[in-house]
């Protein structure tokens, strides 16, 4: 996604809590994008209904603290989970040395 339009980008139609707001992306990452802003956007509407205050912007920023919360936490996960498999093929890996070596002696 880019600020500003490239010769290959195309202005998208985005709706967050029934604004609307026009970004220019290249046609390969449309889809993304609107998936995107539907997912900012139902987020945005489950805090409002939730909000004291539900000023568009402090929605904004909430969305985007608990969109980045959930993210981090998944990361997290998904990086101990590559550790774990990488242990257990460096395991394996060891293992099969092994028996080869125990096989050519």
């Amino acid at each position: 996604m880019s600020s500003t339009p490239s010769p290959a980008s195309e202005p998208v139609a985005l709706r967050l809590l029934d604004r609307e707001f026009l970004i220019a992306c290249a046609p390969e990452e449309r889809e993304g994008l609107l998936a995107a802003a539907s997912f900012l956007d139902q987020k945005m509407r489950e805090l409002r209904a939730n909000a004291r205050t539900p000023g568009f912007d402090r929605l904004a920023v909430l969305a985007a603290i608990s969109i980045t919360h959930e993210y981090l936490g998944l990361r997290k996960q998904h990086d101990g989970a590559d550790r774990s498999v990488t242990d257990g093929l460096a395991t394996l890996r060891r293992k099969l040395e092994a028996a080869l070596d125990g096989q050519v002696r």
